[in-house]
């Protein structure tokens, strides 16, 4: 991942914009890319704004131009392969999904422009129908219509991938994805990645998937290095050829 300007490895939360930061579905959407590609790598570009809305993310905000100047960063020496956004329970109140396909429209084509990168495919996740019942979820009463929007947009535009949150689950809070439904999500993410397809309902082996990819997977030669040096708070540098960019 990329932290610093310098490639380390991946250590969870990806996302440290806060302090209650913790692990998103980044982390086992790495893990299904490695699974896959034993002999190759990749890196994360963490650019993801706890609690931002779409207006945030407008071209002119300072979280956009952020993103694309990390992402150019990275790409000097590697090359990007996917973009992956989850963002919306801040715009499920107060009719903002009225105008979400159109705010969502401009961000995207202007990042494929900006960054070259126009067939990249662009993964957006659903956001989780635990919403609008209780805790700081309660707020957000119209997060099925933007789930529609977002639906929408996946499906009519080209290089655009949809994958649901249906059946994962929240924190006590109420707004956030707890820990095991993010790896969950994670794994649908890659399942849209990799097969170029919506994934409009949950999989039916995502717990052997997560098995597979994290709890049964043995460490390679790097990842045992990193854990015996990271005692002395050292950070190991590993070249990537494939980028992931992380909203």
């Amino acid at each position: 991942m990329l932290r610093n300007g310098r490639w380390q490895m991946m250590a969870e939360p990806i996302n440290y914009d806060r302090p209650v930061a913790g692990v998103g579905p980044a982390g086992s959407f790495a893990a299904m890319w490695c699974m896959e590609h034993e002999e190759d790598k990749i890196g994360l570009i963490p650019c993801a704004e706890g609690g931002s809305s779409l207006d945030d993310w407008n071209v002119d905000q300072t979280l956009y131009q952020h993103a694309v100047s990390q992402t150019r960063f990275a790409l000097q020496d590697t090359e990007l392969a996917g973009i992956l956004w989850h963002q919306g329970e801040n715009d499920s109140f107060g009719g903002s999904y009225q105008t979400y396909y159109e705010k969502l429209q401009v961000i995207v084509e202007r990042l494929w422009n900006d960054l070259n990168a126009e067939k990249v495919p662009f993964i957006m996740g659903g956001l989780g129908d635990y919403l609008g019942k209780s805790g700081f979820g309660s707020n957000c009463a119209e997060y099925e219509m933007v789930n529609r929007e977002l639906l929408r947009f996946a499906m009519e535009q080209e290089y655009t991938y949809f994958a649901t949150a249906e059946g994962l689950t929240p924190n006590p809070d109420g707004i956030h994805i707890d820990a095991v439904s993010q790896r969950r999500f994670g794994i649908r993410y890659y399942e849209a990645f990799s097969k170029k397809k919506h994934v409009l309902s949950p999989l039916e082996n995502e717990i052997e998937l997560l098995d597979a990819c994290i709890n049964h997977k043995p460490y390679t030669k790097g990842e045992k290095l990193y854990l015996e040096i990271n005692v002395n708070n050292l950070n190991i540098i590993l070249p990537t050829n494939h980028n992931i960019l992380y909203f």
